[in-house]
Parts: structure tokens; C-alpha cells; sequence
């Protein structure tokens, strides 16, 4: 039909004695043809099917567990048995159809290891991560299987042995399950904090292999000079005894202690025998007031957190049943649905107000949020009615004065809600939320914690009086162990008896300590003269380290909270002084930040290949060693893994095909010029 409509039109278009030649009048009328053919034919919306076919070749991923355990305890000939291996297996694959590539525990995301640029130099192993981490990565690829050459020894995150992998894992044992000839330092346990002029303990735990029946000298030292020395004798029947220090808190301040088994003759090795426990010595027990309004459930759960750190002296104080004596003394007061309704517990307001104390509100069905406005907390609230919402905290990720870790955050999500009022909230200047509402699924930016008030009386409050179902809920899912709610209160109480920031720039560390692997951050705040908070300020910072090497850096503080990253930095005790002119006007702060060194690699030097062959007959596969990379490299061709065709279609409206509207103009255009060029002859 197209075809008929295409010769009629060009029929009657060029049927007429035309004053051109006929050769050329065929010529135009073929033109004419073929465009009002085709034309017709777009009338009908052709579309276009292209299929497309991609082969994926099987995958082998060579998971190698570069950790430091692993040069550190497996003899040199095998390890490099091992690491010759894995490049001819790799060859003998890639030569097969095979894809190659190979993962580490320090590969960047996105980047593949490289066999030849191999470094067993991770201070941590966590197995999990790398076979999950894998298992993400190639999720809907054509995955073989993993060969896992490791020692089996973990020391972060959890075991691989409860995780479900679904490809199969063909392990390589590498390590050496024979007991080295060593003594180490596996543990200390001592209190971060201890006060000035008191005696505190240091515990020190020592593991040992090979010299049993002898004894072993424990130092403790500050610096270059030791404190104190124990001998302890190393019996038969144990592999871990424990020595104990009793130290005097000197002056209030940070204070770093070495513990060090002193090495004997034909020790493996003495990168274990070693550690560091820092200490913040301040000066005496944070007195804490807990008042309520009547007896609650809330009151015995923050009893509970506060009495679980020795660093507290509490005082209850009820209306009608534990009056607040006159001559109480506290440095905090936790004020629980206090202004109550009907002036209930006045007095007791009252005497924090005259103190200036610091105060953290709870709010509650009995408070009287109309005088809690008047308090100048850094909140104010206006009610719809008695409704109430049923809400979770989530951490604000913009609030840097504590830091929320991931293991807090996650408890957070698996706590009860609690009722908070209903109705419009708005924060103070200076004002800022510790925690946001989270109502069912939907977090909100509504507070739940706020912390504000005036600079000579910090001030927090909490909008719920059910968080003592949160203690409860954590402490059935945690073993009696409800340390994010604890840490929580603590922190809080921590941050309010902070002395009042009369700093115009403030530069802190967001955490008490770092590890060796943590990212080192610090907070910064700046204010102008009259206490406004003020972003985007230029901030110079040097970084010195005991041996008095300075590190120099530059940033400013963003509207977002987001703190300066300072990176990885080596064990020690480092001092900071941070420069930055606000309004026309020089200010400068300083401080100090620990980072504490965890020779995890160490501690251990058996070998755990039965976890490796737990992993690899679960699987469906076996356990392999060093000079077995030719049986292995069979066993997977073996297997038969084939490649995956994986074929597209493609629909198209040929319509759509620009190209098509210039190749009909082209056409148009010389029949045009050709009848105009030969018309006007």
C-alpha cells in the first residue's frame, strides 16, 4: 500500500511533459517515489529489534588475607611458596577463560589488589568483611568461587564461621598451627579515669607458651622511668596469669603508662609484649542532684546508669518522700518532670536556679511545659492539647560535641518508643539536638535531646519520661549490658559540668581515645563577642607528638558539624594549639588527644586452620595448603564452571532515527534543485 501510494503520487506528479529530459524525469520521479513511500511507511510506526549477546567468563576471586599475623608467624619458604602459587594460578586460569582478580583486607573500594604489589602489612583481620565484601561486589556476576589463603585467625568483626556465603570458598592455609616459643601482654584492664590523689589499679594479663615453670618480669613505667616491677611465676597447669599495679592519680591531666613484659632468650618475637593504658586524672567525683516530681521508672534507670560509673556521687531528693536538704552539695542536677504541674518540687527548682547548677530536664506527663518555656533551656514548646507522639531517638549526625558509634546507633533502633508531646518545637539560638524523634520508619528533625541555655548554665533536656523501657529493652537484648543508654546519660552529665565555655574558639576531639586505625577527628566551634555561633571560619591547627614533631594543618568549621579529619596517626599522647581570628580579633585554644596502640596481630600465633576447613567443606569444597596450588587449579577446572551468555533486546522506533530526516531532506533537496536548475533552462 505504501508502494502504490508512492507511485501514484510520483505518477501524477511526473506523468506531465515536463521540459527536462525523460532519463532525468524518471530520476526525479524515482526520488519522489521513494520518499512519499517511506513516509507512508513511518505512518505505520515501524520499530527496529537489535539483540545484543555478552559472554561473561567465570570469575576467580583470590581473597588473600594480607594481615601482619601472616608474615609475622608463617615461615618465609612457605609464605613465598604461597605468594608464587597464587601468580601461577592466576596464569593457569586467565589461560583456561577465567577472569582473575584479587581482593585484600586493605584494597580500596573499586580498586583490585595486585598479586605483584603484595604487602602483609593490615593490623587488623576481619574475614567477614572481606567475604561479605565480596560476596556485595559481585552479587548478579558469573562468581566461580573465592580462594582464600589465610591463617585463620581473627581478631575484628565476627567469625566467617556464622555467616552464609554463596559461592564456594576454596581455602589455602597458610600460618603455622605449632605453638611459638613467647610471652605476651593480652590484655590491661584499668579505669580511664581516676582522681587526683587516689590510688587506682592496673591489671595486666600475660599469656605464655614455652616456659612453663620459670617466671616472668612485668614492668610498669611513665616514660623512660619504672614505677613499679612484679615478678610472677608461669605454672604448668595455666597459659595466662595476671600481675597487678597500684598507682598514686598524680596532678589532673592525661597521663600515659607502659606496661612491658621484659623478653627472655629464644622469645618469637616481641612485638606482643607491650601496652599502653592512658589515664585522665581529674579532680574528684562529679556530684550528681537526681530530683523527680514523684516516683517513676525513669528514676531508677538513670540511678542505674549513674551508680554503674565510679566517677559519680548521687543524691536523690522526691517531694514529700526524700526532701533536698539546704546544705546538699552537687555539681549537676537531673531535674525529672520537674517544673511539675501544681508547683510540685518548687523548692528543690528553686535551689538548683539559685546555684546556677547545670540542670538536664526530663520531661513528662506531670511537667509544666508552660514554666519550662520560661527556663531559657534552649527550647520551647507549644502543645496541641495532651497528645503524644510514640518515638525513637536517632543521632544527629551534624551534633559533634560526643560522638554516636555505629554498635549505639544500632541499639537505638531496637528501642521501644516512648511518648514525647505533640506540637511545634522551636530551639534557641545556640541551641542543638543531640538526638532527633523517629515516628515509626520516618525520622524526623524534631529534638528529643537538646542541649542549650545561657554559657555560665549549660542545660539539656530530654523529651520523654520512657526511657527507662529503653535500659530495660537493652539491657534483655544485651546481656544485663545496657551500655548505649549508660554512656548516653553519662555523656550527657560529662557535657553539662564541662566548665563554661568562655572560649571564643573551641577545639576538642570527638572521641576520649582513637585506635591506631581510627580516623582521628576534632570538633570546632567559634563564636563572636557576644557568644553567636559563627561557621566558615578559617582555623589553623598544629599537631605536636611526644618526640616533638609537629604536623601542620588548615580548616574551617562547616554550618553541618563535620569535623576535621586528621587521619590514621601512630600510638602516643599528641598536644594541639588551634589559631583563628574572629571578628578582626586573634584566639587561640589547645589540648590533647590520645590514640592507643593494639598489637592485635600479635597476640596470637597459632594458626586457625580448622576454621578454614569449616569454611571450605560447607561449601562443598576442601581445604588446600601451599604446595597443592596445582591440585587446586585442577579442581577448579574440574568443576566445569562455564561461561554465562546473557543476551539484550532492544526495541527502537525507527522514527526516532534522526539520520532518517537528513537522508529524506537530502532527497527532497536534490529533486528540488534538479527541477529548479532544469526549469529555468
Amino acid at each position: 500500500m505504501c508502494l502504490a501510494v508512492g507511485a501514484g503520487y510520483a505518477a501524477l506528479q511526473y506523468s506531465a511533459k515536463a521540459p527536462w529530459s525523460r532519463q532525468l524525469n524518471y530520476a526525479l520521479a524515482a526520488l519522489r517515489f521513494a520518499v512519499v513511500s517511506f513516509l507512508c511507511y513511518l505512518l505505520l510506526a515501524p520499530f527496529i529489534k537489535t539483540t545484543t549477546a555478552r559472554t561473561e567468563a567465570p570469575t576467580v576471586v583470590l581473597a588473600v588475607d594480607n594481615s601482619q599475623s601472616v608474615e609475622l608467624f608463617t615461615p618465609k619458604d612457605v609464605l613465598s611458596q604461597a605468594t608464587a602459587g597464587l601468580g601461577k594460578l592466576a596464569e593457569t586460569l586467565r589461560g583456561r577463560g577465567f577472569a582473575v582478580e584479587t581482593r585484600t583486607l586493605t584494597a580500596m573500594p573499586g580498586r583490585p589488589a595486585r598479586l605483584d604489589s603484595l604487602r602483609f602489612s593490615a593490623a587488623t583481620t576481619d574475614l567477614d568483611q572481606l567475604l561479605s565484601g565480596t560476596r556485595a561486589a559481585y552479587d548478579g556476576r558469573n562468581l566461580a568461587g573465592v580462594v582464600l589463603v589465610s591463617d585463620g585467625l581473627v581478631n575484628q568483626g565476627r567469625s566467617p564461621a556464622y555467616s552464609e556465603y554463596s559461592f564456594p570458598i576454596y581455602g589455602v592455609a597458610v600460618g603455622d598451627t605449632v605453638p611459638k616459643k613467647d610471652l605476651r601482654l593480652t590484655g590491661l584492664t584499668y579505669n580511664r579515669v581516676a582522681f587526683s590523689g587516689n590510688k587506682f589499679p592496673i591489671e595486666a594479663e600475660i599469656g605464655f607458651e614455652g616456659y612453663t615453670g620459670g617466671t616472668a618480669t612485668v614492668e610498669l613505667r611513665d616514660g623512660n622511668k619504672v614505677l613499679d616491677t612484679r615478678r610472677v611465676a608461669l605454672p604448668a597447669e595455666r597459659r595466662r596469669v595476671r600481675a597487678s599495679f597500684q598507682i598514686t592519680a598524680p596532678a589532673p591531666g592525661k597521663r600515659r603508662y607502659d606496661v612491658r613484659v621484659v623478653p627472655q632468650p629464644g622469645e618469637f618475637t616481641e612485638l606482643n609484649n607491650q601496652r599502653t593504658a592512658f589515664i585522665e586524672v581529674v579532680k574528684g567525683k562529679l556530684r550528681v542532684l537526681l530530683a523527680g516530681a514523684a516516683p517513676h521508672p525513669d528514676l531508677k534507670a538513670l540511678r542505674a546508669a549513674i551508680l554503674a560509673n565510679d566517677n559519680f556521687d548521687l543524691t536523690i531528693a522526691l517531694p514529700g518522700v526524700a526532701p533536698l536538704r539546704a546544705d546538699a552539695d552537687f555539681d549537676v542536677a537531673i531535674l525529672h518532670q520537674l517544673p511539675a504541674k501544681e508547683g510540685l518540687g518548687n523548692e528543690i527548682l528553686a535551689q538548683v536556679k539559685a546555684r546556677k547548677t547545670p540542670a538536664f530536664y526530663i520531661l513528662g506527663a506531670q511537667s509544666d511545659l508552660a514554666a519550662y518555656n520560661q527556663l531559657g533551656a534552649g527550647l520551647t514548646i507549644q502543645p496541641r492539647g495532651a497528645q503524644t507522639d510514640d518515638v525513637t531517638p536517632v543521632p544527629n549526625p551534624g551534633f559533634a560535641r560526643f560522638a554516636t558509634d555505629e554498635e549505639a546507633a544500632r541499639r537505638f533502633a531496637q528501642y521501644p518508643p516512648a511518648p514525647v508531646p505533640f506540637g511545634d518545637y522551636r530551639l534557641g539560638a545556640g541551641a542543638e539536638a543531640a538526638l532527633w524523634q523517629q515516628v515509626g520508619r520516618v525520622a524526623t528533625q524534631k529534638p528529643l535531646l537538646v542541649f542549650g541555655g545561657p554559657q555560665d548554665r549549660r542545660q539539656a533536656t530530654l523529651l520523654t519520661d520512657g526511657s527507662w523501657q529503653w535500659r530495660l529493652q537493652e539491657a534483655v537484648e544485651h546481656d544485663d549490658r545496657p551500655e548505649a543508654y549508660d554512656r548516653l546519660v553519662i555523656r550527657t552529665l560529662q557535657l553539662l559540668t564541662q566548665n563554661a565555655n568562655k572560649k571564643r574558639l573551641d577545639v576538642y576531639p570527638t572521641q576520649d581515645a582513637f585506635g591506631t586505625q581510627d580516623d582521628v577527628t576534632l570538633g570546632a566551634e567559634t563564636y563572636n563577642a557576644v557568644f553567636e555561633r559563627l561557621y566558615n571560619q578559617k582555623i589553623d591547627l598544629t599537631l605536636t607528638d611526644a618526640k616533638q614533631q609537629t604536623r601542620r594543618f588548615s580548616f574551617a568549621n562547616a554550618e553541618d558539624g563535620a569535623p576535621l579529619h586528621l587521619g590514621p596517626l601512630p600510638a602516643g599522647l599528641y598536644r594541639y594549639q588551634a589559631r583563628a581570628t574572629l571578628g578582626g580579633q586573634p584566639q587561640q585554644d589547645a589540648g590533647e588527644l590520645l590514640v592507643q596502640s593494639q598489637p592485635l596481630e600479635a597476640l596470637e600465633s597459632k594458626a586457625d586452620h580448622n576454621l578454614l576447613a569449616q569454611l571450605a567443606r560447607r561449601s562443598g569444597s576442601r581445604l588446600y595448603y601451599p604446595a597443592q596450588f596445582d591440585k587446586l587449579a585442577q579442581d577448579i577446572l574440574k568443576a566445569n564452571y562455564k561461561p554465562v551468555i546473557t543476551t539484550e533486546e532492544d526495541l527502537k522506533d525507527l522514527i526516532n532515527l534522526k539520520w532518517l530526516f537528513f537522508v529524506i531532506l537530502a532527497f527532497l533537496t536534490v529533486e528540488w534543485a534538479a527541477r529548479k536548475y532544469s526549469g529555468s533552462v
